[in-house]
């Protein structure tokens, strides 16, 4: 499936791809920004993942010593692909998070991490439990999409199974 072929979340949910700035006239023209609670919930998500960062032994290494600009670049991604402003295309072009990420050594350690403290923030979000699932979805696919190093199987010998 092509990028022109896959569909925002927005419209996976029957939800308008409407502009942000542009208020919703019906329950349809919501999108899952708006439904999710806008800049506020997306702002709210973000800095408690990046608290919890600030002091993570496994993540806090692969940031800069600087958390602000790491938090504001997710913060537009995330509210761009739901429906809200285009500002992280404005400003940085496609997202293409493989090669953003592809310098980072990502593996299933850090990836959990990862998933553990962005589950703790949505928690403190509190969405409907709809909205909740659906973002929720979409973060653990991105997050497994995003690993880019499996370590060696523990042990020096070769293993005898065939």
């Amino acid at each position: 499936m092509t990028s022109e072929q896959t569909p925002s979340p927005g419209r996976m949910l029957g939800l308008s791809s409407r502009p942000a700035s542009a208020a919703p006239t019906t329950a349809e023209e919501t999108t899952l920004y708006d439904a999710m609670g806008g800049h506020d919930a997306f702002y709210a998500l973000v800095t408690g993942f990046y608290r919890r960062v600030a002091t993570d032994p496994v993540l806090r290494p692969m940031y800069p010593d600087d958390l602000d600009e790491a938090a504001d670049r997710l913060l537009l991604f995330l509210e761009q692909y739901w429906g809200g402003p285009k500002t992280y295309s404005e400003l940085r072009g496609h997202p293409r998070l493989r090669m953003r990420h592809a310098p980072f050594v990502i593996g299933p350690a850090e990836r959990d991490v990862w998933l553990r403290h962005m589950r703790s923030s949505l928690d403190d979000v509190g969405l409907a439990p709809e909205l909740d699932a659906t973002l929720w979805e979409y973060l653990e696919r991105a997050a497994h999409f995003m690993v880019n190093h499996m370590p060696e199987p523990a042990g020096d010998e070769p293993s005898d199974i065939l």
